[in-house]
């Protein structure tokens, strides 16, 4: 039996400047300026399409002092894509950057793991450090939408379309995920902020937002061997990406096609 094949894409919404000690718990002593990208991914096959996280709006940018570049969900709509067509969205984690606007998608149903919603509403928020990724407005429209019954809550690795595997791995949150995609390259992983570069995970250094480091480790090891080779691993916010694929579209847009290397 086949396995279903989905075209994937990175659109980059935001950047912010940041310094490399920011980035890496183990780092060189050499610090030196760097760069921070921000992306929503979606997958298509035949006349369907699968959001995976839903990035930040104005406000967001404004209070966090990021460079928004333009709104994610708005740009899914100037590149053709029909909002209320997207029934399924993965929220890899509920960071205020994975999981914002998603009160602009009345149609569609979120994918998380269940404990990444009881970290975000639970005991822990009641530390800075804890909550300091987290914006509490955008949690409370995953409530309402859990009221709404768009939600769908899942423990551990699930399959939600034939080619498409979500797999939790924790590490940064609670209940981060990441998604695992056949292509016509074969399987990639977009491995959102299991690895936000890809030299946190080549080096073993992780990120130092994290909840569980040994968590965040293990996660290095399970993409290594979910993906095909290691050029087949999508980092979160790696301005790589965007130097690594073929841009596609409309140029405002900022769009990659991740089955098309460069």
């Amino acid at each position: 039996m086949s396995i279903r094949t989905w075209d994937a894409y990175a659109l980059r919404y935001a950047n912010v400047k940041r310094r490399r000690i920011e980035n890496f718990i183990a780092h060189d002593l050499h610090d030196a300026a760097t760069e921070m990208d921000y992306f929503v991914w979606f997958l298509q096959s035949g006349k369907e399409t699968i959001l995976i996280d839903t990035g930040f709006g104005a406000e967001a940018a404004e209070r966090r002092k990021r460079s928004l570049l333009r709104c994610p969900i708005d740009s899914l709509k100037i590149a053709g894509i029909h909002l209320e067509d997207i029934r399924e969205t993965i929220i890899t984690h509920a960071h205020y950057d994975h999981a914002g606007n998603t009160a602009k998608l009345k149609n569609t149903c979120f994918h998380l793991q269940e404990r990444e919603m009881s970290y975000a509403t639970g005991k822990d928020m009641r530390h800075k450090f804890c909550r300091h990724a987290y914006d509490a407005h955008d949690i409370c429209e995953l409530v309402i939408a859990n009221f709404e019954e768009r939600v769908a809550f899942h423990e551990g690795e699930y399959e939600l379309r034939p080619g498409i595997t979500v797999h939790w791995v924790g590490g940064h949150t609670r209940g981060l995920q990441v998604v695992r995609v056949h292509t016509k390259r074969g399987w990639i992983v977009i491995a959102s902020d299991a690895s936000h570069y890809l030299e946190n995970l080549r080096n073993r250094s992780p990120f130092p937002i994290v909840v569980d480091s040994a968590d965040m480790l293990s996660a290095y090891e399970l993409i290594e061997t979910l993906a095909d080779s290691p050029d087949h691993i999508i980092p979160g916010h790696d301005p790589l990406v965007m130097s690594s694929y073929q841009r596609i579209g409309k140029a405002e847009l900022d769009i990659v096609s991740l089955t098309d290397p460069i």
